[in-house]
């Protein structure tokens, strides 16, 4: 699986010298290769690494500080980018927001290697703590941002938290990608699950009062 045209890194900060795009990428084809291949993640060491990229290993811990970290990155990089929030309206951007989803879940059916690195990555804490706090987290707190917009401008029902109204949204196409992964993921689901969930959402006009 070729990484040539996947978007770069988001929200890292400078480690040494400025990094080569070329080096890096590099690094992250030779960790796919060597998944591709089929080496667990527990066994792929920075020194395998560097002699499958082609590098040394202080040009890998120049660009990160250990395993875990380059293995997140190596999982962003595989997925579809983070989209671009059209900004118009709360519905708007959650149909943005799961559409996103439905595709990762495509990609992930599609990859055999990344629904195996998926689940590898269940069973190392480390792993999957570093990932739910760099990838996980941050697109959580983007759509809690759009829905607590959404209920300032009266688009939404302010009675109900945004975690839970988050979760309602994202409940659907995680039960079909996650623990239903041989259901649909049609064009047009998120488009449906944020209209159908809009409906019981909008605030209830106050009744007038009889004269």
């Amino acid at each position: 699986m070729s990484l040539a045209d996947s978007h770069p890194r988001q929200d890292s900060p400078a480690r040494g010298r400025p990094r080569s795009e070329a080096v890096e990428r590099a690094i992250l084809e030779g960790v796919m290769r060597l998944l591709e291949e089929g080496v667990p993640l527990a066994e792929l060491s920075i020194e395998r690494i560097a002699r499958t990229a082609g590098v040394g290993k202080a040009t890998i811990y120049r660009r990160w500080s250990g395993k875990e970290e380059l293995f997140v990155d190596v999982l962003r990089a595989a997925e579809p980018p983070d989209p671009v929030l059209p900004g118009t309206c709360a519905r708007d951007d959650l149909v943005v927001l799961l559409e996103a989803l439905r595709r990762r879940g495509l990609a992930n059916r599609s990859s055999a290697i990344l629904h195996n690195v998926h689940a590898q990555m269940k069973s190392s804490p480390r792993i999957w703590t570093a990932y739910h706090k760099t990838v996980v987290a941050p697109r959580r707190r983007i759509g809690l941002e759009v829905l607590r917009r959404g209920q300032e401008n009266g688009e939404l029902r302010t009675d109900i938290d945004a975690e839970l109204l988050y979760d309602l949204f994202l409940g659907p196409l995680l039960v079909r990608a996650v623990l239903h992964p041989d259901a649909d993921l049609p064009e047009g689901l998120a488009e449906q699950v944020v209209d159908t969930l809009l409906d019981g959402l909008r605030p209830v006009s106050s009744p007038r009062r009889q004269p």
